[in-house]
């Protein structure tokens, strides 16, 4: 199912021709409108005469996700904040969230691209959708809300937790599709096993999974343990949420929506273009978002483009599997975390050493994410009052920067390991293979 067939299936020169005029107009927008983007371009010699086709993009320079946080809150907008009507963010390391904003475009274009990510999953106006992406500041729950409006469908709009809830008015509403992170999708599908509630009575036969890594032996068990086809959905919020990109029928590699989100690959090492088909990071540039467009967006994220026209008729380019990140960033469910916003609150707190050590797993399918620090000699107690006063303290401020608890484990002075070398904090025992 092909929900605009004469984008999705546009010959490659006629988008071409599409991406060149799209990309001039949102270089002279960015240029005129953002301070930021015209001292970049200006340092790099470059105007937005310089800008003839998609093959000049190339000049362009670089946004990295430093650049929003040093522009936060909104030093990356480029239209005036009246015409801004939506405000998404996401976790950055010093605890300060990037912020991206929308005007009734932006806003109008997300649902599009959502809407062909749910016809290609199989989603109509005729099916009822659970959304369990958080809603809020995530662009996850609001960004498939949208999109299953767009289509005319019926929105559950449950948002994550509650699970026994979730499971009971999936069951009495019929829901056709569920969106969710991948984990959260097993846990759910265990949790309907160990209810006593008939599969068979349930109408589930769609996940929409993303905000997470996850593999095809995930998706395999997603699929048996809830009796439905797992599709995977894209997107990041510097770019627009989900919906940068899905899947087809076929599965293979997910179909980025190149009219609006142009994609390139470059060597993360010498930063320089590479020829399709070969594996490196992926860049984005908005060519047609008004409130706060990115020029050659870093994602971080290893992957490949090809360009060969997919058997389901689409020509839009497909991204392979992401194999990994050129950074450090862990992602638990579905929250970018960073090692460095662990330290900095740890490093804030006089009560603690800057000694820890952070341990990922995944148990029962679902993400397990314990901090151990030591706390400092003259603050150590054998009373367990003080020892869970101590705990209470981190784990809230933990939560507030990081936007999610913690187990954490207060140890002893010195026992955790000392290294003379370079110290290894993170211990991610996740098993994606």
């Amino acid at each position: 199912m092909i929900w605009n067939e004469t984008i999705e299936c546009m010959d490659r020169e006629e988008m071409r021709k599409l991406q060149s005029i799209r990309l001039k107009r949102v270089v002279e927008h960015a240029y005129h409108n953002t301070p930021f983007y015209r001292k970049k371009m200006q340092e790099a010699g470059i105007s937005p005469e310089d800008i003839e086709s998609v093959d000049d993009i190339s000049k362009l320079p670089f946004t990295t996700k430093q650049d929003l946080r040093d522009n936060y809150p909104f030093g990356l907008m480029a239209v005036p904040m009246s015409e801004v009507v939506r405000l998404h963010a996401s976790s950055g390391t010093t605890g300060k969230p990037i912020v991206v904003g929308y005007t009734r475009k932006d806003l109008s274009i997300w649902s599009e691209v959502v809407a062909r990510c749910l016809y290609a999953y199989g989603v109509t106006k005729e099916d009822i959708v659970q959304v369990s992406y958080g809603y809020g500041l995530f662009t996850g729950g609001l960004g498939l809300h949208d999109g299953v409006q767009k289509i005319g469908g019926t929105v559950i709009p449950m948002s994550s937790g509650n699970t026994q809830k979730q499971i009971q008015l999936m069951h009495d509403f019929g829901a056709k599709a569920l969106a969710c992170t991948p984990s959260y999708a097993l846990f759910l599908g265990e949790t309907i096993r160990d209810s006593g509630l008939p599969r068979e009575e349930f109408q589930l036969k769609v996940g929409i999974f993303g905000a997470e890594p996850w593999t095809e032996n995930m998706r395999k068990e997603i699929e048996e343990s809830l009796g439905i086809k797992a599709y995977d959905i894209y997107g990041l919020t510097e770019i627009s949420g989900p919906g940068v990109g899905c899947e087809c029928e076929y599965q293979d590699g997910t179909h980025l929506w190149e009219d609006h989100f142009y994609p390139e690959i470059i060597d993360p090492e010498t930063l320089q273009p590479l020829p399709a088909g070969e594996q490196g990071e992926l860049v984005f540039t908005t060519i047609t978002k008004e409130g706060m467009p990115m020029l050659r967006y870093r994602t971080r994220d290893l992957t490949s483009l090809h360009y060969e026209t997919c058997r389901c008729g689409r020509t839009a380019v497909r991204m392979s599997r992401i194999l990994g990140r050129s950074d450090d960033m862990l992602i638990i469910r579905g929250v970018n975390v960073f090692p460095s916003q662990v330290e900095s609150v740890i490093l804030e707190l006089p009560e603690f050493e800057p000694h820890y050590v952070i341990h990922v797993d995944r148990i029962n399918n679902v993400d397990t994410f314990q901090v151990q620090v030591e706390v400092r000699p003259e603050y150590y107690s054998d009373e367990m009052n003080k020892i869970l006063e101590l705990k209470k303290k981190i784990t809230d401020r933990l939560q507030s920067v990081i936007g999610l608890q913690p187990d954490v484990k207060i140890v002893e002075p010195r026992s955790i390991e000392r290294s003379m070398g370079k110290a290894k904090r993170v211990f991610d025992n996740r098993k994606l293979v």
